[in-house]
């Protein structure tokens, strides 16, 4: 498939693959464009040529994820990835993006109760961001901590030097949102953005109510500014297909 990028989710700990990051991407290839899901992929075990940002253009071998529901999932031959260009912004991503953007979480969210194999990923405009609320992470669960050690315990020919293990972020992030849904009684999810915990690693240095307000600036003041024609990336869970999360904020100038 020939393929958008356009979220990298956080990476997450994995037993088989010792952290996996889920990739939403817009295929090109197809009589219109698609959403479609990419995972799972270790982002950190590839190398510098084969790693790719968001808005580049790929293409890779596919097959449909057969232990999972949701239509979007498809598991990538990552030694098949290519890259072929980046878009930068706004106006060469435009064209891709604004007729793939919706105004009604709540249709998404009442397709996935009704229909476990309803859409699952989408490009939402918010009516009104009430706050970015930040909060501890309370760090990986015994089950998450016990999949990074069995991964990093494994041997490795290619890294003697031992397989580093993935850290928890030390903050998560939620919005809190209504849509243009005219029944809507406000959303609220998780942020789950790639950019959201590299963010954190880049001002380490900082104290937590620092780190915080920094995070706030970026991820609230700076990309949701009214200036902004802002979209959520937003992607549900395979075992909760009613859960919606944000992967990422799309934020072009207004017109």
């Amino acid at each position: 498939m020939r393929a958008l990028i356009t979220v990298k989710a956080a990476p997450t700990p994995s037993e088989s693959y010792g952290e996996t990051v889920c990739v939403a991407a817009l295929r090109l290839d197809s009589a219109r464009p698609t959403w479609v899901r990419l995972y799972p992929i270790n982002f950190r075990a590839l190398s510098q040529d084969d790693q790719f940002k968001k808005y580049d253009v790929v293409t890779v071998d596919a097959v449909p994820a057969r232990q999972d529901q949701r239509r979007e999932s498809w598991k990538p031959r990552l030694h098949t990835l290519v890259r072929e260009l980046h878009l930068p912004p706004w106006s060469r991503r435009r064209p891709w993006l604004d007729p793939m953007v919706e105004d009604s979480m709540c249709r998404l969210n009442r397709a996935a109760r009704a229909d476990p194999h309803a859409q699952s990923l989408a490009l939402i405009r918010p009516r009104e961001i009430t706050r970015l609320e930040i909060t501890p992470h309370p760090g990986w669960t015994p089950d998450q901590q016990q999949k990074i050690a069995a991964y990093a315990n494994q041997p490795d020919l290619f890294d003697p030097g031992g397989r580093t293990p993935l850290a928890a972020p030390r903050l998560r992030g939620t919005y809190h949102y209504r849509c243009f849904d005219r029944r809507c009684r406000g959303h609220r999810q998780g942020m789950r953005d790639w950019e959201f915990v590299a963010e954190q690693r880049r001002l380490a240095h900082l104290g937590d109510r620092a780190l915080a307000a920094a995070l706030r600036r970026k991820f609230l003041s700076t990309m949701c500014d009214p200036s902004r024609d802002v979209a959520f990336y937003v992607g549900n869970q395979a075992k909760r297909p009613w859960v919606f999360s944000v992967l990422g904020v799309y934020y072009p100038r207004r017109w």
